[in-house]
């Protein structure tokens, strides 16, 4: 299993991030991301600390550990550049935290993240038509979440990748040790969300691809 979506006490997460790391081990998982909110105000902080640890983990051959960052509730105008300085001080994954409907996100967040270069727009609640053809375009990752509330959306987005033949990655959002579902349980959301088997095996090998491409 790979989750290339959580959180650590960098940001809102319950566990420092060789904790979090050795959790998703201990479920099973060979490869996750730690991408935690990050804005104007801290990402030159968050960024240099969680290359540091994630180079850390991995030497220990366990679990291989990519830092990367959640853009959130950034005005959409600022996306763009927030997303460039990610990359320039060194993220290997960009998510932007997309429009779902559980929280107050800026409205055009989801078409400004697309817009812009990232790897991954997280639970993007009611995409619309032109966003989820810009994500095909671009090769951007659309996700399905395990992640309570976020997953409301699971079955709209889903659908419209479908439609427009966008890719999809299933990532857990995690911010505690409860949140990694595993194997079994992820597959069990997916196919809540409308996916059939052969689109959920294509979805997991996303998320094989963009590690791969990543060279790790």
């Amino acid at each position: 299993m790979i989750d290339l979506h959580t959180h650590s006490i960098f940001s809102d997460g319950e566990l420092i991030p060789a904790e979090l790391a050795q959790r998703a081990y201990a479920a099973g998982y060979k490869v996750l991301a730690i991408t935690d909110h990050v804005d104007h105000s801290n990402i030159d902080f968050i960024i240099p600390r969680i290359i540091k640890v994630c180079s850390k983990i991995t030497q220990d051959g366990k679990i291989k550990v990519l830092p990367g960052v959640e853009i959130t509730h950034v005005a959409p105008a600022q996306i763009a550049d927030i997303a460039e300085e990610a990359r320039k001080l060194g993220a290997k994954i960009v998510i932007v935290h997309g429009e779902t409907i559980v929280e107050p996100v800026p409205a055009g967040t989801n078409l400004a993240a697309l817009k812009s270069s990232i790897d991954i727009l997280a639970h993007p609640g009611l995409l619309t038509e032109e966003e989820a053809r810009l994500a095909a375009e671009k090769g951007i990752c659309l996700e399905i979440t395990t992640r309570r509330g976020h997953s409301f959306s699971n079955g709209h987005v889903a659908q419209m990748a479908r439609k427009f033949k966008a890719d999809l990655i299933l990532n857990n959002d995690a911010h505690s040790p409860a949140d990694f579902a595993g194997s079994e349980r992820a597959t069990n959301i997916a196919r809540g969300a409308g996916l059939t088997d052969d689109e959920i095996s294509v979805m997991f090998e996303n998320s094989r691809r963009m590690v791969k491409k990543l060279q790790l």
